[in-house]
Order: structure tokens, then C-alpha cells, then sequence
């Protein structure tokens, strides 16, 4: 049994900082600036259709 802690802990530890790390990428790259731009584009979007090109 302990010897599994040994290498759970660490590789615990790894996915922490993976995650933390991806967050800290996400919030310092501007992923998060405009979060209503994307909800609002499918309010917009054109569905309309061209009978000619089917």
C-alpha cells in the first residue's frame, strides 16, 4: 500500500500543476476577455440557405 502512495502523490501532484499551470495560460492569454462575444455570435449568425448550391 505504500509503496503506491510513492507514485500516486507525485503523479497527483503532476496533474495539479498541468491544470494550474493551463489556467494560468488561459487567464494571461486573454481566453477570458470577451466571454459574451461567442454567446452572442449564434444569436447572429446567418441560417439561411441558397436553394442553387444543393
Amino acid at each position: 500500500m505504500l509503496d503506491s502512495m510513492f507514485l500516486l502523490i507525485p503523479l497527483s501532484l503532476l496533474f495539479v500543476f498541468a491544470i494550474a499551470g493551463a489556467l494560468w495560460w488561459a487567464i494571461f492569454s486573454g481566453q477570458f476577455e470577451n466571454t459574451n462575444k461567442e454567446g452572442e455570435s449564434i444569436l447572429h449568425d446567418d441560417d439561411s440557405t441558397n436553394d442553387s448550391e444543393k
